[in-house]
């Protein structure tokens, strides 16, 4: 059965995968240190995992499989998504892939020793609209959809 997986501390589109997931009857497993209220849709299950670096990325990464998918901004958990199988989406609806993930782990390496060589090296990027909103829910949906075919479900 598909699931989808939101690493969610910093994920900006909860509401959106709780209404396309919903449409779509796909279970929910939002994961997270806390500080996140629970939703009473019946679909959406809360995972709160301990304190600590990467603990979420961790759970998410021992209990996704195939036909399962993953919005995340987080490149080396996307990674691990796609190699037990599921599927991985930006919260601005760019999905990883196969094909694009090894030069998107190359680009973070890059970009963390930029950072370090440079300590006045400002990061951030452009803030998070209306347009990369409507781009991931229609992703999301596609996405779902295909996952939920690699899972063989109806």
């Amino acid at each position: 059965m598909t699931r989808l997986f939101i690493d969610a501390d910093a994920c900006p589109v909860k509401a959106e995968c709780y209404r396309v997931a919903t449409r779509l009857r796909v279970e929910v497993l939002v994961v997270s240190n806390g500080g996140i209220r629970p939703d009473p849709n019946p679909l959406i299950r809360l995972v709160i995992v301990p304190d600590g670096p990467d603990e979420a990325d961790k759970w998410i990464a021992e209990e996704i499989g195939t036909g399962d998918l993953c919005v995340t901004s987080d490149i080396p958990l996307a990674d691990r998504c796609l190699k037990a199988g599921a599927r991985a989406l930006r919260p601005n609806g760019d999905p990883f892939t196969a094909a694009n993930i090894g030069h998107q782990l190359a680009m973070r390496d890059l970009q963390a020793d930029l950072r370090a060589a440079d300590p006045f090296r400002q990061g951030g990027g452009k803030p998070f609209g209306k347009a990369d909103r409507s781009r991931f829910l229609d992703a999301l949906d596609r996405q779902l959809r295909g996952a939920i075919r690699d899972a063989g479900n109806p």
